[in-house]
This record gives C-alpha cells, structure tokens and sequence, in this order.
C-alpha cells in the first residue's frame, strides 16, 4: 500500500475508529461498575462465596459482556494504531503485534463470560442440590471448564498488556502519538498486569485520548505523521529547549545579568549642546589685592 493510499485509507475510517476508541474505554469503566456493586463476600470463604454468587449472578454476566465487548474493541484500537505505526516504519518488531493484540483481546473476552457462566452454574447446582458442605464447594470450583477459562483469561490479559506497552512506545517514537499518550499507554499496560486500583482508570483514559486525538481535536495540534504518512520522530527534549532559547553559557548557570547602566535623562528645555560644569574651563580665580 502507497503512503497516498494509506492515508485515504485512515481517512475513510477514522470516524469507526474513533467510535472504537471511545467505547472501549466507556465500556471498560462500565463493566467493573457494574461488578462492583451488588453484594460481595468480606471473606475467602467458598461456600458463602458460592452462596453469593447465585444472587448476584445476572449483574456478573451483564458485567462480564460489558468488558468482553470493551476487550474486543481495545483489540481493534491497538491493530489499527500498530498498522499506522508500521505504515511508517516498515522495520518495527514484531511485524506480528497487532495479531497479538486482536488474540489476546478476543481470548480474554470470551474467557471472561465463560469463566462467569461457569462460576454461576456452579453457584446454582451448590445452592439448589446437595447438602451444601466445604467438600461439595470445593469439588464444583475444581469444574475444568472454571480452571481452563482463568488461565485462558490471564494468558489473554498478558496478550493485552504486551501489546498495550509495543504500540504505544512504538507509535510514540514514529510520531503518531505524543510522548504524553505513548507513556501514558506503557503505564497503562504495566498497570493491566498489575492493577494497584479496581478500576482501570488510566487505561480507559488512555483509550478516550486516543479516540480524542484521533477525532482531530487535539489542543496542541494533531501529530504531523497522521498528515505526512511518513515517521515524524519526536526531537530530543535538549533540541526543544535549545529551539525555545539559547542556553546559558558555561560557568554563569544560575547567575544573574547586570542590567546595562542608563544614561541619565537630560532635563527639559535644555539646548542641544549645552555645555556642562566639566565641560566648560575653570575659571580664573581673582587675586586679592
């Protein structure tokens, strides 16, 4: 594909992207709002855990398809920005990591709505049969269908956060994102694997940045490569200071300019050339008779 043709061919679907973008972050905040609320177990206890889960089973799932669709849309967000990256830069590895992105997304999308329709049939068959002791709740949490569906969901969100770190730092340094969004978007990836909140704020803000930037109503302006088709790589951080002024030179860092002396005004109505008290001769002194 051409750089002329590549260019039509993010200008036809910018808008969907955009709609991608914007989405998956709503939706990425909306799913963990809707698991956080309902009732929750203060204990790692399986029978009460089990117990639980068979009330709050709908909002789990509505929660659950809620983050699978957000997953899916993250998946396509990512696959379109490491096109666009590649566009640009042919040599970028992995040629693959946009796959990666779009396997881990739709992996741990589905896992996450299994994962859930499993734990709530085993809730139900916990609650509606048998005697309800510890052994009953364990053998129902040793299902494989449970067990296959988390490790599916951790592979898929390991996936995610690679490809979540690659595309950011790689879009950054050909200039497609700002260095802001690129570090933004590595932060974000480091906190999927290591969540310190429940709620994934800076990658759903991420997301919505991007769905901004892409809409073209960046304030600084939209990076130059977007319009280029070309890698516009950011300058060095030296270059830009040196660019807004010249730096001070060596050994006087931190000192102060002595303002230039001015001279003092002359005062009003005096004539051009008037002459002054060290200009004039001094006059002869009259000797005493």
């Amino acid at each position: 594909m051409s750089t002329e043709e590549r260019l039509a061919y993010e200008a036809r679907v910018r808008n969907r992207q955009v709609a991608l973008a914007a989405a998956a972050g709503i939706l990425l905040i909306l799913g963990v709002a809707i698991q956080l609320g309902g009732p929750h177990v203060n204990v790692s206890e399986k029978t009460l855990g089990l117990v639980t889960e068979n009330k709050r089973f709908t909002r789990d799932l509505l929660g659950s398809v809620a983050t699978a669709l957000s997953l899916v849309a993250v998946a396509a967000t990512l696959y379109y920005l490491w096109g666009a990256a590649m566009a640009r830069e042919p040599n970028l590895k992995p040629k693959f990591m946009g796959w990666i992105a779009v396997a881990g997304g739709v992996l741990e999308g589905i896992a996450v709505i299994v994962y859930v329709v499993a734990f709530g049939s085993a809730a139900n068959d916990f609650v509606s049969h048998g005697s309800q002791t510890f052994p009953e709740a364990n053998a129902l949490l040793g299902r494989p269908s449970l067990l296959i569906s988390q490790i599916a969901n951790y592979l898929g969100l390991f996936l995610v956060a690679m490809a979540l770190v690659m595309v950011s730092l790689n879009a950054m340094r050909v200039g497609l994102l700002t260095r802001f969004l690129g570090y933004l978007g590595i932060i974000g990836g480091v906190l999927t694997i290591i969540p310190l909140v429940p709620i994934p704020i800076v990658e759903a803000y991420w997301l919505l940045a991007v769905a901004y930037l892409l809409s073209g109503r960046w304030p600084s302006g939209v990076p130059p490569a977007w319009s280029s088709g070309r890698a516009e790589p950011w300058p060095p951080r030296q270059q830009l200071g040196g660019a807004r002024g010249q730096p001070a030179a060596r050994g006087t860092r931190g000192a102060r300019a002595k303002p230039a002396p001015t001279p003092a005004p002359e005062p009003v109505g005096a004539p051009a050339h008037a002459s002054t008290r060290s200009t004039t001769p001094k006059r002869k002194r009259k000797r005493r008779k």
